[in-house]
């Protein structure tokens, strides 16, 4: 999954861009509202990560513009604003949840899960589609009752296919799912991928669907 990171503090976005990754996200880390709107222009995030004190503007002011244009990508707050009016207008400005600083890194990614997990309808942290599950909490995966092992990035696409099952992905999503803007893409990468993930589900489960994208099936062939 793409998460687009708003901090304008370089020590801070720096550790939590290399704790996001370490788990498997794609993360653009931007430091004020100029560059967030140009990320959001050229590329679709599956949830902020946003500060606001940043240098050119607040940053509810840009949540409440990003809820009046009709989006309704997940968005965290993370600021140093404690008081309980503060977080009351963050949320009723259209934040899914709202943080506050200094906090636990690992509480931040819990939140995060479960900000994702409602978006997607569900209240479990596991995926399943048909033998394939997926545990997106523990990043854990399994087919029937046998584990597999997967990398970051093969997690990354695997996740975005299984989230839309039986419905064609396109290339451009699952590139964003394993890129960031700083990433360099090889010609045929995503299909390297591709290729480790069906050794390791089945050959069959994903099918390439020509000049359009791929697809997680629901049932493997035989």
């Amino acid at each position: 999954m793409k998460l687009l990171l708003i901090e304008d503090e370089q020590a801070l976005s720096e550790a939590l861009t290399a704790m996001l990754r370490s788990e498997g996200f794609a993360v653009d880390p931007v430091a004020n509202l100029h560059s967030t709107d140009a990320a959001t222009r050229v590329s679709s995030y599956d949830a902020v990560l946003l500060d606001l004190y940043l240098p050119d503007g607040d940053g509810m002011d840009w949540l409440r513009r990003l809820r009046a244009s009709g989006n309704a990508t997940p968005v965290i707050i993370m600021t140093a604003r404690d008081q309980v009016s503060n977080r009351i207008a963050g949320l009723q400005s259209g934040a899914d949840d709202y943080v506050i600083k200094p906090f636990d890194v690992q509480e931040l990614l819990a939140r995060l899960r479960a900000v994702l997990r409602r978006a997607r309808g569900s209240a479990s942290s596991w995926l399943q589609v048909d033998t394939l599950a997926l545990d997106l909490q523990g990043r854990r995966a399994r087919v029937d009752t046998q584990d597999i092992e997967l990398t970051a990035k093969e997690w990354a696409v695997l996740e975005k296919l299984a989230s839309r099952p039986g419905r064609i992905v396109n290339k451009e999503a699952l590139d964003q799912a394993l890129y960031s803007f700083d990433d360099e893409v090889g010609s045929n990468t995503l299909e390297v991928y591709i290729s480790r993930i069906r050794k390791k589900i089945g050959k069959h489960r994903v099918e390439t669907v020509r000049g359009l994208g791929y697809r997680l099936v629901n049932k493997a062939r035989t």
